[in-house]
């Protein structure tokens, strides 16, 4: 079974994309069938070698103005807009029309010939999608415009094909131009890479790098793929991958992720990934395919859409047959309402902004450094009610800081305490002895170190100017047991127990902060670790969490949140981890979050939403845009509904006019889309 990928080039209608979609999907010979209208692409997978020929027939039949392009064509072609062409020709001839005095005829011919101008494209799309038993809006603006020339009211059908015409190319352009937006955000993907060879360079596609070869990234280029740097320092940009404005100092050994820029320096790359499974390749693919996972609210108006169009035109009918026998009316005037009701009743606003909001919003959360793998993700995050984090590599930095220093006499000073145990550390690789001389920060002579001895699971010994001293716990220094939560190292000097030093995970900088408002938004927070009792309690106290459970395995972490989202069956339950080891976790919750760290691959695939740095408060910045998406379409349904029921009763009422039927229909669309762009604000 083969994967494909096409563009489906002038794709300008949300309900056209599900019609092809569903038409595609009741094909055996295609699986998987998506159409993703927000990046004009649709994937399926076939066991067919040229299924082209067979997909561009099918397309054709459903949406003859929709052309299937491979991905590589569809960057090359230049497009050109033959409907603005036979919308300008057709509107000068009305304007000839209403200027020049001309014989009766001439004028009939001019007018037929504008009329068959105008609607040359509704008429073509109508006629080949009712071969295909398929009705849509281009029918019920073709009934609507000929109907109005059939009851005397041709100036008003011109008009209102003319209106309508422009409405959708300003539509379109709209669309293409949200899209382009979003593309912005994104832009991350590198042209080239520069690949050295010997002592040369030559510029390469970054899909022709291969694993193990050195590529050189100059100042202002962006980085093509994941490596680690050889020679040379940089400055990079990261904030299009994880939306942090602080550039990122890399020198030799340090990782570098593909889609950074270096702002400042020079610096070759040893490549560790092929393209493909580059960091930036990832997050381009989790972004444009990330609509293809819809919310109910989408899938509810992409059913609903399906049976919209007919029921319309049952409606327009009854308007057009019962209303004159009702009221009483001439029969032109209860057609001429039917008419307008058509018009007004076409669904584009409606299909249109749902799908366009929710991948404004997945972009917007890119920009920030949040990968959101669905629009069902994105509609869910408004609704959490709880979020259970872990603890080590999650709330804490997963790492050994010193939270104290103490001493027992005024002879010793806290520095001291901490210069002897840093002198013993030294010569150590334990995490512990890290956090110790990051701690101390200054430069060690070890050669007046002498006699190093390390005593296992104990501590170390050593000898510093003919004085013995001892690190470690408190049965290696022989005293008793302070009460302290954590790591304790007790330092000796001779005979005198000196003081100790307190070590813990420590918390992130900007746990206190991202609790705090988690609890303004009414989320209850909890955690889950294995740590001890007096540890888990000690952090959950100190940020104030709702909840702790301690001492847990990973299969009691899985079954206390299933336990959990049976009892919060109506609300969403989030679990925040450090990506691989947490993915059973991630997998059963309703919306897994990876603190997903830079080019951290295991996070990426093994959750729902990735913060692709540790930073803690993307939580609540994936919740608020989620939050303001769910608004922004509501906003849009609500605007669109309100518009077009009003026009509908003025339409049966006899009070509005066709023009005002299709402000209800493109004008109220373009409104909408407008207003989906808020969302990037």
């Amino acid at each position: 079974m083969k994967k494909y990928n096409f563009i489906l080039k002038g794709l300008d209608c949300a309900s056209c994309a599900n019609k092809i979609q569903n038409k595609l999907s009741e094909n055996k010979n295609f699986k998987n069938v998506v159409v993703n209208f927000n990046t004009l692409r649709l994937s399926f997978e076939s066991e067919i070698e040229n299924v082209k020929p067979e997909i561009v027939k099918i397309i054709s039949e459903l949406e003859p103005e929709v052309e299937v392009l491979d991905i590589d064509e569809y960057a090359e072609k230049k497009q050109i807009n033959y409907n603005f062409i036979r919308l300008l020709i057709g509107t000068i001839i009305v304007v000839l029309i209403n200027l020049i005095p001309m014989p009766k005829y001439l004028n009939l011919f001019f007018t037929i010939l504008a009329y068959a101008i105008l609607l040359y494209r509704t008429t073509k799309n109508s006629i080949k999608l009712l071969k295909s038993k398929i009705i849509d809006e281009n029918l019920l603006i073709t009934i609507s415009c000929i109907g109005a020339y059939f009851i005397g009211k041709q100036s008003e059908g011109l008009m209102v094909i003319i209106l309508y015409e422009i409405g959708k190319l300003l539509e379109e352009k709209a669309i293409n131009n949200t899209r382009k937006s979003i593309a912005n955000l994104m832009d991350i993907k590198p042209e080239y890479a520069n690949l050295k060879h010997e002592n040369h360079e030559h510029k390469v596609k970054p899909e022709e790098v291969n694993i193990n070869d050195v590529i050189i990234v100059k100042q202002g280029e962006k980085i093509p793929l994941d490596g680690i740097v050889i020679s040379g320092t940089a400055s990079l940009n990261t904030a299009s991958l994880t939306g942090e404005s602080k550039l990122r100092d890399v020198k030799e050994n340090d990782k570098v992720i593909s889609g950074s820029i270096n702002e400042k320096g020079l610096i070759e790359v040893k490549v560790t990934e092929k393209y493909e499974n580059s960091t930036v390749r990832k997050i381009l693919d989790l972004v444009e395919n990330a609509t293809d996972k819809k919310a109910k609210t989408e899938t509810f108006v992409n059913k609903a859409s399906r049976i919209y169009t007919p029921i319309v035109i049952v409606l327009a009918l009854i308007v057009g047959i019962f209303l004159p026998l009702i009221f009483k009316l001439p029969y032109q005037e209860g057609i001429y309402r039917a008419l307008i009701f058509l018009v007004v009743s076409c669904p584009c606003a409606i299909v249109i902004s749902v799908p366009l909001s929710y991948f404004t919003g997945i972009g917007k959360a890119s920009k920030n450094g949040i990968l959101i793998k669905g629009s069902n993700y994105l509609d869910a995050l408004k609704d959490v009610n709880q979020i259970v984090f872990d603890k080590t590599g999650t709330l804490t930095k997963g790492e050994f800081g010193v939270e104290k220093i103490e001493t027992y006499s005024d002879e010793y000073t806290k520095e001291q305490v901490l210069e002897y145990a840093a002198f013993g550390e030294i010569n150590s690789n334990h995490p512990i002895g890290n956090a110790i001389l990051k701690e101390y920060g200054k430069q060690i002579n070890n050669s007046n170190i002498l006699d190093f001895e390390e005593v296992s699971g104990k501590g170390l010994i050593y000898k510093i100017n003919n004085k013995t001293v001892k690190i470690g716990n408190y049965d290696l220094v022989e005293t008793k047991k302070v009460d302290e939560i954590g790591t304790v190292i007790y330092v000796k000097v001779e005979d005198k127990v000196i003081g100790y030093i307190l070590l813990n995970d420590i918390l992130k900088p900007e746990a206190k902060e991202t609790i705090r408002n988690l609890r303004n938004l009414r989320i209850l927070t909890k955690m889950f670790t294995g740590d001890n009792k007096d540890i888990g309690l000690k952090i959950g106290n100190e940020l104030k969490l709702d909840e702790v459970k301690t001492e847990m395995l990973p299969q009691d972490k899985y079954n206390e949140l299933e336990k959990l989202i049976k009892q919060n069956s109506r609300e969403k339950v989030a679990f925040v981890g450090d990506g691989i080891n947490d993915s059973p976790v991630l997998a059963i919750s309703d919306i897994g979050i990876s603190m997903g760290g830079i080019g951290a691959s295991s996070a990426i695939e093994a959750s729902d939403v990735v913060i692709m740095t540790d930073d803690l408060n993307k939580i609540e910045t994936a919740i608020e845009i989620s939050k303001r998406t769910n608004k922004i379409i509501k906003q849009n349904l609500l605007f669109a509904l309100l518009i077009k029921i009003v026009v509908l009763i003025l339409s049966v009422a006899g009070i509005s006019e066709m023009w005002e039927a299709v402000f209800a229909d493109v004008g109220v669309t373009l409104i909408t889309i407008f207003n989906t762009l808020r969302i990037l604000k």
